[in-house]
């Protein structure tokens, strides 16, 4: 692996490539390095070239090292892009600043009274179970209006869709599909695209590609 600024440099620059093939800004695409797994000290080293977005994928891993580091860093931006349990509702809205994982109607309810409570009002992305996996998180497609209504009605700040192909299986249509999901409800975000195929999102309107191996490594 090579060091942290190189590393952090070689995806911007894929990442500019991408987006000058599809003949977007740059700037229209923001990297979240996902740092799951990754100790502080690995961490330490890309805030300091630069990195200023960060996904977690459990609030309690999060709670762990994160605190000290945003005390220390206190412009760096958290996001939330794993699954997240209505009960640890609060926690994740005390932490993180972006939710990814919005996916059902608990889930709305739970972040909905968070949020009130704490007078922190984090934008979300709705997570769409893109490809029918019953294994894996995120809305049905078609069950999709309604959770979108319902987290208006509770005055949530929804901001766009995320989505995780299946492995596998080549993503590119699946990421035109939440891209066209996206478009129909009248939503800007598309969170979408990973390590191995974040290029292929963006020339399908990704605005947030969730970056970890290609940044940190492969996980232990």
């Amino acid at each position: 692996m090579t060091d942290p600024a190189s590393a952090l440099s070689d995806v911007q620059s894929r990442i500019a490539h991408a987006a000058k093939v599809a003949g977007r800004p740059v700037g229209d695409v923001a990297v979240i390095a996902v740092s799951k797994t990754h100790p502080a000290e690995a961490i330490v080293p890309l805030v300091a070239a630069g990195q200023r977005l960060f996904g977690e994928n459990r609030v309690q891993e999060a709670q762990a090292k994160w605190p000290a580091l945003r005390e220390a860093h206190p412009d760096v931006v958290l996001h939330l892009i794993g699954q997240l349990q209505s009960n640890k509702a609060e926690d994740a809205v005390a932490l993180f600043d972006c939710i990814h994982s919005l996916d059902r109607p608990s889930l709305v309810a739970a972040l909905a009274r968070a949020m009130d409570r704490l007078g922190r009002h984090l934008p979300c992305f709705v997570q769409v179970n893109i490809g029918a996996e019953e294994q894996k998180g995120g809305c049905a497609i078609e069950a999709l209006p309604a959770l979108l209504a319902e987290a208006r009605t509770a005055d949530l700040n929804v901001i766009g869709l995320m989505c995780v192909p299946p492995l596998g299986i080549e993503p590119a249509p699946f990421f035109a599909l939440l891209d066209k999901l996206a478009a129909d409800h009248g939503l800007a975000g598309r969170s979408m695209g990973m390590s191995d195929d974040f290029e292929t999102a963006i020339m399908l309107g990704a605005t947030h590609v969730r970056v970890g191996s290609a940044l940190f490594g492969a996980r232990a």
